[in-house]
């Protein structure tokens, strides 16, 4: 990569991933650390503990953004959260973000 302005590269593009998050995910403030990362990196979607244990959602921003998420969320986490795996899934190229923030669902 060269130089240029701070303008977005038109060809990087947004995309929209969902996630599932398996491990000692509930309990260790996952979804507030999750959200707090994905505001650091300007994305928006969702986050949210399931019925079974996982911590799940979607993340919607530039796909260079997305990575670093998607990266967190396989390796690092809350501080005491154990995590044993992450899976993506639903991958797809989108024009516009479909959420305004990230947010916590209940």
């Amino acid at each position: 990569g060269g130089g240029g302005g701070a303008a977005m590269a038109d060809g990087e593009g947004l995309v929209s991933v969902d996630y599932e998050v398996h491990g000692k995910v509930q309990g260790v403030f996952f979804r507030k650390y999750t959200q707090g990362e994905a505001k650091r990196l300007g994305l928006v979607g969702w986050v949210r503990n399931t019925s079974h244990g996982t911590v799940q959602g979607q993340i919607q921003g530039p796909t260079a953004r997305v990575r670093e998420l998607q990266e967190w969320l396989r390796k690092i986490g809350s501080p005491q959260s154990r995590i044993s795996r992450a899976e993506f899934s639903n991958e797809k190229k989108i024009q516009a973000l479909e959420h305004e923030e990230f947010q916590i669902l209940k």
